[in-house]
Protein backbone atom coordinates (compact mmCIF):
# COMPACT_ATOMS: atom_id res chain seq x y z
CA UNK A 1 0.00 0.00 0.00
CA UNK A 2 2.97 2.28 0.46
CA UNK A 3 5.13 1.79 -2.48
CA UNK A 4 1.34 2.50 -4.07
CA UNK A 5 1.18 5.61 -2.58
CA UNK A 6 4.69 6.98 -3.28
CA UNK A 7 3.70 5.90 -6.72
CA UNK A 8 0.30 8.60 -6.71
CA UNK A 9 2.30 10.85 -5.37
CA UNK A 10 4.91 10.79 -8.01
CA UNK A 11 2.52 10.28 -10.72
CA UNK A 12 0.86 13.25 -9.63
CA UNK A 13 3.49 16.00 -9.45
CA UNK A 14 4.51 14.19 -12.95
CA UNK A 15 1.20 15.72 -13.89
CA UNK A 16 1.59 19.09 -12.18
CA UNK A 17 4.85 19.92 -13.48
CA UNK A 18 3.32 18.71 -17.09
CA UNK A 19 0.83 21.81 -17.04
CA UNK A 20 3.66 24.66 -15.71
CA UNK A 21 5.29 26.62 -18.31
CA UNK A 22 8.82 28.52 -18.33
CA UNK A 23 8.79 31.55 -19.54
CA UNK A 24 12.78 32.82 -20.10
CA UNK A 25 13.18 36.43 -20.50
CA UNK A 26 16.15 37.90 -21.67
CA UNK A 27 16.16 41.65 -20.71
CA UNK A 28 19.14 44.86 -21.77
CA UNK A 29 20.20 47.01 -19.11
CA UNK A 30 19.36 44.86 -15.53
CA UNK A 31 22.71 45.56 -13.79
CA UNK A 32 21.92 45.16 -10.23
CA UNK A 33 20.07 42.79 -7.45
CA UNK A 34 17.64 45.94 -6.67
CA UNK A 35 16.45 45.36 -10.51
CA UNK A 36 16.18 41.89 -9.78
CA UNK A 37 13.67 42.64 -6.59
CA UNK A 38 11.64 45.29 -8.59
CA UNK A 39 11.47 42.55 -11.41
CA UNK A 40 10.57 39.78 -9.32
CA UNK A 41 7.71 41.99 -7.16
CA UNK A 42 6.24 42.72 -10.65
CA UNK A 43 5.56 39.31 -11.50
CA UNK A 44 4.82 38.21 -8.58
CA UNK A 45 1.93 40.51 -8.61
CA UNK A 46 0.54 38.70 -11.72
CA UNK A 47 -2.14 35.74 -10.80
CA UNK A 48 -0.29 33.36 -13.37
CA UNK A 49 3.34 33.54 -12.18
CA UNK A 50 4.26 30.71 -9.51
CA UNK A 51 7.88 32.01 -9.11
CA UNK A 52 10.29 34.40 -10.64
CA UNK A 53 14.28 33.90 -11.00
CA UNK A 54 16.49 36.74 -11.99
CA UNK A 55 20.16 35.41 -12.75
CA UNK A 56 22.19 38.92 -12.99
CA UNK A 57 24.99 37.63 -14.63
CA UNK A 58 23.29 36.14 -18.01
CA UNK A 59 20.37 39.35 -17.59
CA UNK A 60 17.87 36.20 -17.63
CA UNK A 61 14.52 36.54 -15.77
CA UNK A 62 13.08 32.88 -15.73
CA UNK A 63 9.04 33.13 -14.98
CA UNK A 64 7.50 29.83 -13.71
CA UNK A 65 3.37 29.80 -14.46
CA UNK A 66 1.05 28.10 -12.61
CA UNK A 67 -0.39 24.82 -13.55
CA UNK A 68 -2.44 25.90 -16.56
CA UNK A 69 -1.22 29.14 -16.69
CA UNK A 70 0.21 31.51 -19.44
CA UNK A 71 1.50 34.64 -19.82
CA UNK A 72 1.36 36.31 -23.32
CA UNK A 73 4.47 38.41 -25.01
CA UNK A 74 2.48 41.99 -24.18
CA UNK A 75 1.85 41.36 -20.46
CA UNK A 76 5.67 40.02 -20.13
CA UNK A 77 7.34 42.89 -22.17
CA UNK A 78 4.96 45.50 -19.96
CA UNK A 79 6.25 44.18 -16.18
CA UNK A 80 9.83 44.73 -17.90
CA UNK A 81 8.94 47.71 -19.53
CA UNK A 82 7.46 49.23 -16.18
CA UNK A 83 10.76 48.62 -13.97
CA UNK A 84 12.58 50.11 -16.57
CA UNK A 85 13.99 48.06 -18.62
CA UNK A 86 14.02 46.49 -22.81
CA UNK A 87 13.38 42.62 -23.51
CA UNK A 88 15.73 40.91 -25.80
CA UNK A 89 14.11 37.84 -26.20
CA UNK A 90 11.38 35.46 -24.61
CA UNK A 91 11.54 31.73 -24.90
CA UNK A 92 9.10 29.42 -23.40
CA UNK A 93 9.28 25.66 -22.47
CA UNK A 94 6.48 23.23 -20.85
CA UNK A 95 8.48 22.36 -17.84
Amino acid sequence: MKKLSIYVLALSLVSFAAHAETEKVTVNGMVCAFCAQGIKKSFSKLDAVDQTIVDLDHKLVTIITKQGQKLDDATIEKAIKDNGFDTVKIERSNS
